[in-house]
């Protein structure tokens, strides 16, 4: 059973998730918070695997909470998804290097946030279908990466650094295997093998890593 914690400022969309979530078999919703501080509560009583975060709520926001989640090593099996109104919503940047494991717009399909929470709490990230590779391409051109490398990055083979800037292209662990012509299990090894040695928390890292120490790939 994968828990999932609902943290938004409007009880309708709270509503909305918990029926669309509570609706399948293998999801239940631990609880309900309306804002930061009450996720940040709700997170430490339930150990959920799964927050779905707004970003913009008054008093403690999204962000505040994912950066206190995040920073909490008793909390490290948690994963945050953060829900948004907009496309290019300029926070979405500062939740992508805040560690936050994916992003849903709020009016996706349905079908896409339940993929998405199965795929986080699978461990994936980064993963809302609508926004992701805008994401990356707003991230990539607003950061710019800084050249500056990340503690680990000298532990990374050759193919372990391709594998990071394939990740930071958005691109899946199948559609990588397919361009490279090797198994998608060979990605998912060479990947993993990178985020132990990065020390990061999912693929979502993995691009902030990519773009912040100048890791590319055309594409």
């Amino acid at each position: 059973m994968i828990r999932v914690l609902v943290v938004d400022d409007q009880s309708l969309v709270r509503v909305g998730l918990r029926t669309i979530l509570e609706a399948e078999d293998d999801l239940e919703v631990v609880a309900e918070a309306g804002d930061g501080r009450e996720a940040l509560a709700a997170v430490r009583a339930t150990r959920p695997d799964v927050v779905l975060m707004d970003i913009r709520m008054p008093g403690v926001d999204g962000l505040a909470a994912l950066a206190q989640i995040t920073a909490d090593v008793a909390l490290a099996d948690v994963r945050v998804v953060m829900l948004t109104t907009f496309e290019l919503d300029e926070y979405v940047f500062e939740a992508l290097r805040g560690g936050a494991s994916g992003f849903l717009l709020k009016d996706a399909d349905p079908g896409d946030l339940l993929r998405a929470v199965r795929a986080v709490a699978d461990g994936g990230s980064l993963l809302a279908p609508s926004v992701t590779r805008t994401v990356i391409s707003q991230f990539a051109r607003q950061a710019g990466p800084t050249h500056a490398p990340r503690p680990g990055l000298e532990r990374l083979t050759e193919r372990e650094r391709e594998m990071v800037a394939w990740v930071a292209t958005g691109r899946s662990n199948d559609e990588i295997a397919a361009l490279l012509t090797v198994s998608p299990a060979t990605v998912r090894t060479h990947v993993g093998r990178a985020m132990l040695k990065l020390g990061a928390r999912d693929r979502a890292q993995l691009v902030v890593f990519a773009y912040e120490s100048g890791l590319r790939v055309e594409g």
